[in-house]
């Protein structure tokens, strides 16, 4: 196995999706919905610019957006400037479930706000943070933890994932589950791809375009591109063809939520890559760090979201259909764990029995 300080040494990012400006305690965000054509970078200021840009896809992908909400928090205190510790627990009470709600489907959203949330209550409860000044501050600095816990996460999922991965490989992704999507500029399902670019692999992937937002087409193909690495791109319903004519070597996918129980929720096409890799022996892998995890929740209870007909009907604006066709637009599935090969964590990779092994990993003292 390579070495972490080798990985972190090698692999420069080429893309930075969000940056947090201390000086000015802005959030600055490249909005991903004008990719690939425009590159703009937008500040947000308000965790309610936060949830916004979080609602409309300006950031995406369950580990940057629980990282931008990580940050919403911080500005919920510097935007509104409360007086006293007691106001500032209060506007931090307010922003979490403005921001929770922007898309209820990614764990890290919600379990980034708590995280912010009940930091701050014990900081204030400790007498550590002595004014809201002092609040900010040490917020502030946990919402850059997370950050950096996030990339370190993504190193160790590169790395565990090389183990799947020889030289020569092409691998099927879906959606955008790189460094775009987590914010950190390497990703989750494309980190033992950079990774083993970086290395000297020779490594290539299939990129389905991931209809009606086109991540794969917009995301994956740029972010690839920018990072050298040969990428094809293909319509959704080539991938049961392509894996047929023996042009892939495996698969490899974020999530936006895991169960305890090996459930794997992420974007809509995912189902169907991972019941035709298992009828065709294709390995079958979900990489994501452990703050995707559920332990709570049964599938039943997991909300899918459900985004605006609008976005079948239409392609980047432009009418495709009649206006007004019956349309169901989820923008997740969940794959059962009986078509998942492994799952792929910063703590290592688990096997099935998944009921058994997820809690195992995840779990074990380190």
């Amino acid at each position: 196995m390579v070495r972490f300080e080798e990985v972190k040494a090698a692999f420069k990012p080429k893309l930075k999706p969000l940056e947090w400006d201390s000086k000015n305690k802005v959030l600055v965000l490249l909005d991903q919905s004008r990719l690939p054509f425009e590159k703009v970078f937008e500040p947000n200021y308000t965790p309610e610019q936060v949830a916004e840009s979080i609602k409309l896809m300006k950031v995406r992908g369950a580990p940057a957006i629980g990282i931008s909400a990580a940050y919403g928090m911080v500005l919920a205190l510097t935007s509104s400037k409360p007086q006293t510790l007691d106001e500032a627990m209060k506007a931090l009470e307010r922003a979490k479930p403005t921001l929770d709600k922007a898309r209820p489907t990614a764990v890290n959203l919600s379990w980034a706000t708590k995280r912010m949330l009940d930091k701050a209550k014990g900081l204030v409860e400790s007498g550590e943070a002595k004014s809201v000044g002092e609040l900010a501050e040490l917020l502030e600095a946990e919402a850059n933890k997370i950050y950096e816990e996030e990339l370190d996460a993504e190193i160790w999922m590169g790395i565990y994932g090389l183990e799947k991965i020889d030289s020569g490989d092409a691998v099927l992704t879906q959606c955008n589950a790189g460094g775009l999507a987590t914010g950190t500029g390497l990703g989750t399902a494309l980190a033992p791809v950079k990774i083993a670019k970086a290395l000297g692999y020779d490594v290539s992937v299939f990129a389905p375009e991931t209809r009606p937002w086109l991540q794969g087409a917009r995301l994956t193909v740029y972010e690839l591109m920018e990072e050298g690495i040969p990428v094809t791109l293909i319509t959704d319903t080539a991938v049961g063809l392509v894996m047929y004519q023996g042009k892939v070597d495996s698969v490899m996918v974020g999530a936006d939520r895991i169960l305890a129980d090996g459930h794997v929720f992420n974007k809509i096409g995912t189902f169907k890559e991972a019941v035709i890799a298992h009828e065709l022996g294709i390995p079958f892998y979900a990489l994501a760090p452990s703050s995707s995890f559920d332990f709570s929740s049964k599938v039943e209870d997991v909300v899918i979201e459900e985004r605006s007909p609008d976005e079948v009907r239409t392609i980047r604006g432009v009418p495709i259909v009649p206006n007004n066709v019956k349309v169901y637009n989820p923008v997740f599935d969940v794959t059962p764990p009986k078509y998942v090969t492994a799952i792929i964590t910063e703590k290592g990779i688990i096997y099935p029995p998944f009921d058994k092994n997820v809690r195992k990993v995840l779990l074990a003292e380190r």
